[in-house]
């Protein structure tokens, strides 16, 4: 299968998740970073994602009346 045709073939959001493994993939093996390194950032990001999602469903207090 050439680059084209796996272009061709994936939906939007396929090429993304396989844009995603070339990157991290190459970037690995080529030593610009550590599966541990890794594993951290992307631990990290998904603890600032849940604090963000959190606070964003909170419900609404009232303001207070004085």
């Amino acid at each position: 299968m050439s680059f084209q045709e796996a272009l061709e073939t994936l939906s939007r959001d396929e090429r993304f998740k396989a844009t995603v493994y070339a990157m991290n993939t190459l970037l690995l093996q080529k030593g610009v970073y550590a599966p541990e390194e890794f594993e951290q950032m992307f631990k990290e990001w998904a603890e600032k994602e849940r604090a963000r999602t959190d606070a964003t469903n909170r419900p609404h207090l009232p303001a207070p009346t004085i």
